[in-house]
């Protein structure tokens, strides 16, 4: 550790603000609640109730698959694909990390390839796979500001 504290593997600017945030257990409370109006709102399928809880200027993404899905009309896109190409998608918490940089989740997923999706056509396969997705906590609009998805045991040209 340097003599600031932080770790030397915190080099991004982004990360040491991050590792800054104070821990408030006021905070943390906020935090919680939002995610589980929003897990809930998704899964009830309430796009209007699960886009309140994004920033307007939210941002959506898989960075393996290189998508990306921009603002409110971003992630509505993004939804509307997903649970029209999944229409049984169902998300399986197994881990969960809340912070003041924002929630991270890791979930088994089981789903069915009902119609195409990200230009892979569908497939009517049964599939199940993991992510781990992050969703950034705006402290500012007191929001997530979108999700980063990571995905494990599923590629982008077999989902």
């Amino acid at each position: 550790m340097n003599r600031l504290g932080t770790p030397p593997a915190a080099a991004g600017e982004q990360a040491r603000e991050q590792l800054a945030r104070p821990v408030d257990p006021q905070l943390y409370d906020e935090i919680r609640e939002l995610w589980k109006r929003h897990s809930i709102a998704e899964e009830n399928r309430d796009l209007p109730g699960l886009i309140a809880t994004l920033a307007e200027d939210c941002v959506y993404e898989i960075p393996a698959w290189k998508q990306r899905w921009q603002g409110h009309e971003g992630a509505t896109e993004f939804y509307n694909g997903l649970l029209t190409a999944f229409p049984d998608v169902h998300f399986a918490l197994t881990e969960i990390v809340i912070g003041p940089q924002g929630v991270c989740e890791e979930a088994g997923v089981t789903a069915t390839h009902a119609r195409d999706w990200l230009g892979v056509a569908a497939t009517g396969q049964h599939l199940e796979f993991t992510v781990v997705i992050f969703f950034p906590w705006d402290a500012e609009r007191r929001l997530f500001a979108g999700e980063r998805i990571h995905v494990s045991g599923l590629s982008p040209n077999r989902v």
